[in-house]
């Protein structure tokens, strides 16, 4: 059985792909830290969990390129190696690159963000003043 080549019609003309170019924006994401660390030795939890955020951040804003804010850094390494937090509230900005030399358009920049709670919170876009 041979696979029939896919019509184009005009409906899918129609519809225009969503490009991350275009999508300059911010939004405030709930990160379960413990589920991802899970398993994981001692000694590379605090590690694990900055690529874990690093990942978290490519997969939702799309960009290769992720950098992390020192205080975001410090928020994961507070209780040292051992004891990530269980939860991070993350305010994840994906930003033009201006460097000349920049290989990719855009990059995500990642914030922590302080809650007193973390129940009944979803994501949220954030307007940018």
């Amino acid at each position: 059985m041979s696979a029939r080549p896919r019509q184009y019609t005009a409906a899918m003309a129609s519809k225009q792909k969503r490009s991350a170019l275009t999508d300059v924006v911010t939004r405030e994401y709930t990160i379960h830290l413990h589920k991802r660390v899970h398993g994981v030795q001692f000694k590379k939890r605090a590690p694990t969990a900055v690529k874990e955020i690093k990942e978290f951040a490519y997969k939702h804003m799309g960009t290769k390129d992720v950098r992390l804010d020192p205080q975001l850094n410090k928020e994961i390494w507070k209780q040292g190696i051992k004891h990530v937090p269980y939860r991070l509230r993350l305010r994840i900005s994906r930003k033009r690159n201006d460097e000349e030399k920049a290989k990719e358009p855009l990059f995500s920049y990642v914030q922590a963000v302080n809650v007193s709670s973390f129940k009944g919170l979803q994501t949220q876009v954030v307007e940018e003043s």
